[in-house]
């Protein structure tokens, strides 16, 4: 999904909504245990759900590989049947020496058909530049984090600036605002005017909204540029809004609030 595209779909809907498919088996509505392959029918059921409003949906794929071979496979179903309209996202952070990330790469944008993959700079350009090889395809690198521990090296002074500014201003240059992305946690709401003067063109994937107690008014206010440049994820504050037989009807009541605040900061 080329960077006009996604922008197309952000003014259509109205919405910069991704639905984070974290799915927890252990969490799923009981009634669904039976089915051959629970997982994907929860997933599939939020996605006829929820499609309306939002743009994409993120798969954090440490939630399929715990499950080994069956969650694997759920996870490709889940992809293949997310339609062609919406990104989509693997929330993989990946990130290794160049002919691992090839393989990486190769993974996630040709065996299986995601639009972008999140993936951890630590190790430097040759870590990174194998997924921005790939036309049309999106790397979302790791900068500004949600968790606690981003005081351990984020927000640590790096020289001048924060090592999380330094990641910024450096990453920015190994490709462009048409195939690189960042990811910025919705809790660090007070860097947002920074970040956006050091990568102005750029998109942001924003998760932290909702469970984790983001601000939504507060990111958009801050963080939105001409063409948008944000896709802001809610995970378990969408799919786990019911955890009974209406699940998928109260999942699509929070994507329908969300998307319906977005379209008035839109």
């Amino acid at each position: 999904m080329t960077r006009q595209q996604l922008v197309e779909q952000i003014r259509t809907k109205r919405s910069y909504l991704v639905v984070g498919l974290d799915t927890d088996i252990t969490r799923i509505p009981r009634h669904l245990l039976s089915a051959p392959d629970p997982v994907f029918e929860f997933n599939r059921q939020i996605i006829d759900a929820t499609k309306d409003h939002c743009v994409g949906y993120k798969i954090n794929t440490a939630f399929y590989e715990a499950q080994g071979l069956a969650g694997w496979q759920a996870m490709e179903k889940t992809a293949a049947y997310i339609p062609s309209t919406h990104f989509k996202i693997a929330d993989a952070k990946r990130g290794d020496i160049g002919n691992t990330s090839s393989q990486y790469a190769k993974a996630f944008f040709e065996a299986l058909p995601f639009d972008a993959i999140t993936v951890a700079p630590y190790m430097g350009a040759d870590s990174v530049l194998p997924f921005l090889e790939y036309k049309d395809k999106w790397t979302i690198v790791l900068g500004l984090t949600s968790n606690t521990g981003a005081r351990d090296f984020e927000l640590q002074k790096a020289g001048e600036e924060l090592l999380y500014e330094k990641v910024l201003r450096t990453a920015a240059q190994w490709g462009n605002a048409d195939q690189l992305m960042f990811v910025i946690g919705a809790t660090q709401a007070s860097e947002f005017t920074n970040i956006r003067a050091i990568t102005p063109n750029h998109f942001y994937l924003v998760p932290g909204v909702g469970a984790q107690g983001g601000s939504l008014k507060e990111i958009s206010e801050k963080a939105m540029n001409k063409d948008v440049g944000l896709l802001v994820n809610a995970s378990r504050a969408v799919i786990y809004a019911s955890g009974k037989e209406d699940f998928a009807d109260k999942a699509k009541q929070v994507a329908s609030e969300y998307q319906q605040e977005m379209a008035g900061y839109l």
